[in-house]
Formats: C-alpha cells, sequence, structure tokens
C-alpha cells in the first residue's frame, strides 16, 4: 500500500534514505579523490628518487632509503621533501621547455624561505595552483591537509584552507592567484567569491607588463613575417573580445599566401572576418574553436593529426582532413594546418585499379530512384555516359535466362532481406558480346535504420572463366568423391527440367497476357513437387492451375508427373473446375502411392471472360483491380488424395479490363517463424506495388515475398488487356 503524502512519517524515511545515499555519495567521491592524491604524491615521490638516483649514481633502492632518511631528519613527511628536492634542481635548465610551468611571482604573507623554495614549480608536479590552471576554474579547499596536495606554505598552514584562482584576461591564463588561511575553510558567502574573482582580475592586469604591451605591434610584424615564409596554409587569429572584456571569438589577422579556403573562397573574403563568420562550424562536432580557446587561455600547443575541417559553400557542408597545428604567440594564436593529400593520391590509384581489374562501381538511391554509375561500369555494359543506368532490380533483363535463379536470389538478398550479396552470372550486351560477371551489392542504411542506397560493384570475370574452362579440359579426372557429386547434381537437375518445362515467353490469347515463374528449391538435391500448367483447350477455354505435392524427393516428383499430366487429359473433356477436381482427387487416391496434393484450377472463357475456379485445400487466387490487391473467397475443397470420395464448390469471376489474377503454390509466402495469415497479408501489400509490365510484377514478388525459399515456388500471372 503506498504512503499517504501528508503522513510525516513516510516523509522523513524517505528523507533519511536520502540523506543515507548522500552520505555514500559523498564518501565514495572522497575516496576517488584521496586515491587520486595518493597516485600523484606516490608519482611526485618517485620523481624525486629519479633525481637522487641520477645525482647521487645510485640504485633506485638506496634512493628511496636515502629520501625516507633525509625525510626523517629534516622533520618533513617524504612528499613535502620530494615537492623540495624538485624545486632545488630547477635551475638544471632540462624542465625549460616544458609546458605550463609556474613561477612564483609575488607573495605576501610568507617568509623569503619559503617563497625561494616555491620559486619553480615543474610541470608534472600536482598542486592547487596547477589544478587551478588545468580545469581553468576556481578551487575551494576546506583543509589543504585533507588534500594531501604540495605547495607553498603548507608546513606553515597544514591545517588551513586555500582557494586557488586562474588569473586572465581577454580568455587569457596569465597566472594563477592563490591564497591561504591558517584555519580551515567554511563555505564563504558570494561577497567573498566576488572580492577573490576581483583581486584574481588585478594581479592579472599586473601580470601583463607594460613593455610587453609596447612590444606588441613589433611583435605582430615577426609573427606574420614568420607566417608568410611557411610552406603550409596558416591563419593568425586575434582575440576579440566584448564590452565586459569576455572572449567572444577570433578574427582572421592574416592569412599567409599559401592558404586555400575549403569552400574555395579568395583570401580576401576571408582575412579581416571572424573566424565564427567564416568557418561557423568550428564549434560543431569538429571542436576546433574549443581547441583554439584552450590554446588561448592556456598557451598549451595542441598538435593532432586527420583532424575534420569544415567549410560551409552555399549552405553545402564541404570537408577536409588536416594535421592541425595551434600555438600562442602574445596574444595571438597561430593555426596551421595541411591538408592530407594522401585521399587525392589515394582515390588516383583506385581508379586506376578499377581500370585494370575491370571492376565498375555503383549506388541507387532507394529513395529518390537516382543511379549512379562510374565510367568502368558504363564500358561492361557497352554503353555510353548518355545511356540511362539499369537499375539493379531489372537486371535479370540483361542476363542469360539460365542466370535468372541465381540473380533473383541476390536481389532477395540485397533488396528484401537488406544484408550483402554476391552472384555471378551472363551479362547479355546490346552489341551481341557475353560477358561473365560478378557482382557485389550491400545495403546503405539511414540514422533511422532506413534503407537509404545499393552500393556495390560489377567485375568482369570472362577471363578468369575461361581460363577455368581451359584448365578444366586438361585434367585427366576427378576424384571419385567429386564424380559422385557431380553425377548427383547433374541428374538432379536434369529431373527437374524433365519434369517442370523451362519457363516459356509470355502467352497472349484471346486478349489475355499470362506470364509464369518457377523457382527451384534453395537445395538443390531437393526435388519438389511443385507444378504449373496453362494451356489452351479445344472449346477455346484457357486452363490456368498450380499446385503442391506434400513432401519432397523423386516420390514428390513422380506424384506430381501423374497429377499434372492426368489433369490435362481430364480438361480436354470440357467439364468444369470443380469436375476435374473431383476426378484429379480419384487418380490422386487410387492411381498414386499415397499421394496427397493442393492444388487451384481455373477455366476462362475469353466469350463472357468468366474464370470459373476450383480448389483443392490450396491457397485462393488474389485479384488486383485498380491498384488494389484482393484474395478471392476460400471455398470448400480438401487437399487431392485425403479421402477416395470428395466433392469441391466451384465459384466464378467476370475480369474487367486490366485486372491482374495471381495463382501460386506456398514456396512463395512461408515462413517456419510465422503464421500464413500473417504472411498471406504481407503478401497483398507488396502485390499492390505498381510496376510497368506483368513480368515486372512477377519478378518482384520472387524478390520481396518473405519466405525462407527453402520450397518451390510457382506462380502464374494473368492480366486481361
Amino acid at each position: 500500500m503506498s504512503q499517504r503524502p501528508e503522513d510525516p512519517i513516510g516523509q522523513v524515511e524517505a528523507s533519511s534514505n536520502v540523506g543515507r545515499l548522500a552520505a555514500t555519495i559523498d564518501r565514495l567521491r572522497k575516496e576517488i579523490q584521496d586515491a587520486q592524491l595518493a597516485a600523484e604524491g606516490r608519482a611526485l615521490i618517485e620523481l624525486a628518487r629519479g633525481i637522487l638516483v641520477e645525482r647521487l649514481h645510485c640504485g633506485p633502492t638506496q634512493a628511496a632509503q636515502q629520501l625516507a632518511a633525509l625525510a626523517e631528519q629534516a622533520g618533513l613527511s617524504q612528499l613535502e621533501l620530494a615537492a623540495d628536492i624538485i624545486n632545488q634542481t630547477a635551475q638544471d635548465r632540462l624542465s625549460d621547455a616544458a609546458r605550463d610551468s609556474l613561477t612564483l611571482t609575488g607573495y605576501a604573507g610568507f617568509s623569503a624561505e619559503e617563497a625561494r623554495r616555491w620559486r619553480y614549480v615543474p610541470p608534472g608536479v600536482a598542486t592547487p595552483a596547477r589544478r587551478a590552471l588545468v580545469e581553468r576554474r576556481t578551487v575551494w579547499f576546506t583543509s589543504l591537509s585533507e588534500q594531501g596536495l604540495p605547495s607553498i606554505g603548507q608546513r606553515q598552514l597544514s591545517g588551513g584552507g586555500r582557494v586557488t584562482v586562474p588569473a586572465g584576461t581577454g580568455g587569457r591564463i596569465l597566472g594563477v592567484l592563490e591564497i591561504g588561511w591558517p584555519h580551515p575553510l567554511q563555505p564563504q558567502p558570494p561577497q567573498i567569491h566576488k572580492q577573490v574573482d576581483a583581486l584574481a582580475e588585478l594581479c592579472a592586469h599586473t601580470l601583463e607588463a607594460p613593455a610587453d604591451r609596447r612590444t606588441a605591434a613589433s611583435d605582430m610584424a615577426e609573427l606574420i613575417d614568420l607566417v608568410d615564409a611557411l610552406p603550409d596554409p596558416a591563419l593568425v587569429l586575434s582575440p576579440q573580445l566584448d564590452d565586459g572584456g569576455r572572449l567572444t571569438d577570433f578574427r582572421i589577422h592574416h592569412s599567409n599566401g599559401r592558404f586555400a579556403d575549403p569552400a574555395g573562397r579568395p583570401r580576401g573574403s576571408v582575412t579581416g572576418a571572424l573566424l565564427l563568420e567564416a568557418y561557423p562550424l568550428a564549434a560543431g562536432d569538429s571542436g576546433l574553436l574549443e581547441k583554439i580557446e584552450h590554446v588561448h587561455a592556456t598557451g598549451e600547443p595542441f598538435r593532432a593529426e586527420g583532424m575534420t575541417l569544415t567549410a560551409l559553400a552555399d549552405q553545402v557542408p564541404l570537408t577536409t582532413l588536416a594535421d592541425i597545428s595551434l600555438t600562442r604567440h602574445g596574444e595571438c594564436i597561430l593555426l596551421i594546418w595541411r591538408v592530407q593529400d594522401e585521399v587525392v593520391r589515394l582515390a588516383s590509384l583506385l581508379q586506376h585499379a578499377q581500370r585494370l581489374g575491370r571492376i565498375g562501381g555503383f549506388e541507387e538511391n532507394t529513395q529518390t530512384g537516382e543511379i549512379t554509375w562510374n565510367s568502368q561500369l558504363y564500358e561492361l555494359y557497352g554503353l555510353t555516359p548518355a545511356d540511362r543506368p539499369i537499375p539493379l532490380e531489372h537486371l535479370r533483363e540483361r542476363a542469360h535466362p539460365d542466370d535468372a535463379t541465381t540473380i533473383g536470389r541476390f536481389l532477395r538478398t540485397v533488396l528484401h532481406h537488406r544484408h550483402p550479396g554476391a552472384t555471378a552470372f551472363r551479362l547479355q550486351r546490346d552489341d551481341g558480346i557475353i560477358r561473365h560477371i560478378r557482382v557485389v551489392a550491400e545495403p546503405v542504411f539511414d540514422a533511422d535504420g532506413r534503407m537509404a542506397a545499393v552500393r556495390g560493384a560489377y567485375q568482369d570475370i570472362s577471363a578468369q572463366h575461361w581460363t577455368e574452362v581451359a584448365l578444366a579440359a586438361t585434367r585427366d579426372q576427378l576424384a571419385l568423391s567429386e564424380q559422385q557429386v557431380d553425377e548427383r547434381n547433374r541428374l538432379t537437375l536434369q529431373l527437374q527440367h524433365a519434369i517442370m518445362p523451362p519457363t516459356r515467353g509470355p502467352l497472349e490469347a484471346f486478349g489475355l497476357h499470362i506470364a509464369v515463374r518457377y523457382r527451384p528449391a534453395e537445395k538443390e538435391h531437393l526435388v519438389g513437387g511443385d507444378w504449373y500448367d496453362t494451356f489452351i483447350l479445344p472449346s477455346k477455354q484457357i486452363l490456368l492451375s498450380v499446385g503442391d505435392i506434400a513432401g519432397h524427393g523423386i516420390e514428390a516428383a513422380t506424384g506430381m508427373v501423374i497429377l499434372r499430366n492426368a489433369l490435362r487429359g481430364l480438361a480436354a473433356t470440357g467439364a468444369g473446375p470443380a469436375q476435374l477436381l473431383t476426378w484429379l482427387n480419384l487418380v490422386a487416391h487410387h492411381l498414386t502411392e499415397s499421394v496427397t496434393a493442393t492444388a487451384v484450377c481455373g477455366l476462362y472463357d475469353p466469350a463472357t471472360r468468366i474464370l470459373r475456379w476450383a480448389r483443392a485445400g490450396h491457397l485462393p487466387p488474389i485479384l488486383i483491380r485498380r491498384n488494389r490487391a484482393t484474395e478471392l473467397p476460400t471455398i470448400d475443397g480438401i487437399m487431392l488424395g485425403a479421402f477416395s470420395e470428395a466433392d469441391y464448390a466451384e465459384e466464378q469471376i467476370q475480369l474487367e479490363q486490366g485486372d491482374t489474377l495471381l495463382m501460386y503454390t506456398d514456396g512463395l509466402i512461408e515462413r517456419r517463424d510465422h503464421a500464413l495469415q500473417h504472411s498471406q497479408a504481407e503478401l497483398l501489400i507488396i502485390a499492390e506495388h505498381p510496376t510497368a509490365t506483368l513480368d515486372h510484377r512477377l519478378d518482384h514478388l520472387l524478390t520481396h515475398c518473405n519466405s525462407d525459399t527453402d520450397d518451390d515456388t510457382c506462380l502464374i500471372g494473368v492480366q486481361l488487356q
């Protein structure tokens, strides 16, 4: 039961839980900070030991013992002594080139001896001042001893508070102000915070030497001379401040003669402009502006390889990969970049490789239909750049008829299943030349996971093919196991062709356009029992039928031959579809070895445009009328061979001009992980896809229907002209 809002006990419990959670978070945060400080302290001690090893010419163990003995004699901790040793070695000049070193410029309230010890802090020493410099923010310490960070006056004010503030003007950090208290520091009111910030700003103006300001003009002239002598494109950027002295942008003060704008603009249109006006995307994904601000504030140089520079040309982003260098010179920033010409060189090498390898590339935009070919692909097809590229989905029209099945599987893999695919086929060019081609393709997806394009490549493998043929002709004999496999596959294919004749061209009869498709099973050794049949009866009626024998193998194939030929003979009697299926059921039950099958049979009368049809446990036909696909009614009719006596119902429909009728076997839509009703609903959606011809509609169905393709598929399309 939920606690009522006004219940004070529940409020106290909730407050207590929140308090415990906050205390746990604080404890874990403190443990992390302690671990970080301990690690930094250990690094400082190791650095001091290294100095002793170098100065005393001893080993690491002796240096550690010497450091511990010296700390005990001086009454200091090893961390404090390590800081002293590092400070004392500042005059060795080895750290002069180090970045972000701190030098004590002024002090108050500390002895001269203490100031001398801390007059120089190398970059590797973690101190409160360095933390403020790195984080570029004010840092408050309740008690310096709790933090464990070495700093000036740590022995005198070990238990006192400390605050470190970056001191700078115009976005540039000139130093760090550090203030100490003799007692632990409690949270200070906003007035104290403002006073500390004002004091830091005053210190920054003091650190900004007048002599430096007087020589700024001469330094700028020298910097420009240096930039003009550089072999790479370079810009000199000066800080742009608002009325309050805050950094808002950088102005492009100068560009050298090597300058080449990524957007193609001349130097004059860029020089003098603000950085974000000339290159607004510098504040975006590349983070270039952030890097420039950091270099200007801290003086720490920045270098990066392969950084992306983006410019806008007529609101079109143009990207360039370049190596970047940023350094601060006085108040200005020097930006140098070197465009990676390697990209252009590699692109040229790729073009030559495609020419030598006879490889043509393409990309098809699935949303706009736009197709892009390179010049080599036009040559492979025997076309000119003025000709229209051929869509991937129409690949069958340019291929040898015997390769239609493999091309169909390839298109289903890429366009429907949306997986990379590859296949080999024979390309029939308009000039009569036949080339052996290998095509590979992969889908391209947008940010939402939708397929946006298909890209791939064609390669002419004719020379390789004929070489393999020549080598095969010179082989003495295949191994016995290879002979058995080849013979079995050859016999399987011959049996399939004997049972199911090759796909004929479209049939035109009495204003009826008929097209058929047959796709064998994925596994060639599985001979299926699907069949289709279309022919004109002596009565001038047209018989349309499809059927599917249960199972695979020789039994299914022989049973299919019996039923298909029996239906042809029975249809010559002039009986209707229901009577034909009744007789065909007797044939299946008495004249075969326990064959069961489904079938649908139709008779079309050209004089009346009436189609009579009946079904024996088969999926009903689909009617496409005015771009809308619907199933014909599911009439009664048990599958063939199940019972010796069976009656079949009959329906009729009058076709209209432009109507399309589809009859198919379940191999077109059957899936192991979907209900048949769901697959039928998807088929209706796919069937409504507009196509130019009936042949294109059947090819589209074979490509996009969502089946496991482990069964044969027969498909008949009928269109009334």
